[in-house]
């Protein structure tokens, strides 16, 4: 069964989707469509998982939430 990850995925002020692995440190990518922007990740995801190999951390997902603060 292949492993799960939550992906993150946001998109910056140039119109690039940005995608991060919380799970993964270091392991994000960007793309202009999303189609893209998951093939890349999903290697992303493989090159990180033969640098981190079987010690990788593990989290649970538990939400996403907005928070906002004065400037």
């Amino acid at each position: 069964m292949p492993k799960q990850f939550v992906v993150l995925i946001e998109k910056d002020q140039e119109g690039y989707y940005v995608a991060t692995v919380p799970a993964l440190r270091g392991c994000h990518t960007q793309a202009r469509s999303l189609d893209e922007l998951m093939s890349r990740i999903k290697e992303a995801i493989q090159l990180c998982l033969e640098v981190e190999g079987e010690e990788m951390e593990t989290l649970d997902f538990v939400g996403v939430h907005q928070v906002g603060v004065a400037p």
